[in-house]
């Protein structure tokens, strides 16, 4: 039992990408005794289980080796299981505007916030930029590389939470489309001042959200996680930039096999700062 443990602890923490040091802090304990776990010295306290599950997205019984089932942490990671691609490969309009905006004509650094299974930003790549890419769905991420080979060009993707990931490196376009309803109004404002904190100057943030109307009826996908957010709210984060786009639109939508509409708010803005 102890070595199965110790091996899981160490194949989850590094399927997440995560340090030893990382997932410390999360527990409130040493890189250390993380260490010593991970080797098969020492096994962490019994009433520390649910925590480091917690941690490494799994449960218990995944822990134990009882079970290697994971935790369902997006509602398309049994979606994106198949060689179709659920959202399709062509790619957002929004792309198409950061390319008037900001063209390829020296080599240009984006990260696509959300990335699903990479279309958008497998598009980037194709036409000249350097492409940083993540998803929460461990299999989005996959399919992002496996259509990345599949056309010849690079993109870094890789798994993350939006909720807990933070920008370290400066980037010249921020783009997401369709993820930022996952966002709590109580993270909102930190997210975005990170992003724009890693922003260069004239660099820019493609972004769009849904809202809800009275007169649209909800989607299909029922998203425990999903949050709301109000018609004009996502501009006023960028009341100080450039605004290239503030719209509002309503289109249909078959995603889940179900024809159904949305209203989304779309902004384009340029740190002109």
């Amino acid at each position: 039992m102890l070595a199965e443990l110790s091996k899981n602890i160490a194949s989850y923490r590094k399927r997440l990408k995560m340090t030893q040091e990382e997932l410390a802090r999360k527990l409130n304990v040493s890189f250390q005794a993380v260490s010593k776990w991970e080797t098969g010295q020492s096994m962490p306290d019994i009433s520390l289980l649910s925590d480091i599950a917690a941690a490494l997205e799994s449960d218990i019984n995944g822990l134990m080796g009882y079970s290697h089932t994971r935790k369902k942490v997006s509602y398309y990671e049994e979606e994106y299981v198949t060689d179709s691609y659920y959202w399709g490969l062509a790619p957002s309009h929004m792309c198409y505007e950061v390319m008037k905006i900001c063209p390829p004509i020296r080599k240009l650094r984006v990260l696509d916030i959300g990335c699903g299974e990479g279309k958008d930003a497998v598009f980037f790549a194709r036409n000249g930029y350097i492409v940083d890419a993540f998803d929460i769905a461990i299999v989005g991420v996959e399919k992002t590389k496996y259509l990345a080979d599949e056309m010849g060009v690079s993109v870094n993707a890789f798994q993350a939470n939006l909720l807990d990931y933070r920008l370290e490196h400066q980037y010249d376009i921020i783009f997401s489309s369709g993820v930022f309803h996952y966002i709590p109004a109580n993270l909102r404002k930190q997210l975005i001042l990170n992003y724009q904190e890693h922003t260069t100057p004239n660099g820019i943030h493609a972004l769009n959200v849904f809202v809800p109307k009275p007169f649209i009826e909800p989607a299909p996908e029922k998203e425990e996680n999903a949050t709301v957010w109000r018609s004009g709210e996502l501009a006023t984060h960028y009341s100080d930039w450039l605004l290239h786009e503030m719209s509002e639109s309503i289109f249909d939508c078959d995603s889940s096999g179900i024809p159904h509409q949305h209203c989304m708010d779309t902004v384009i803005a340029q740190n002109k700062t």
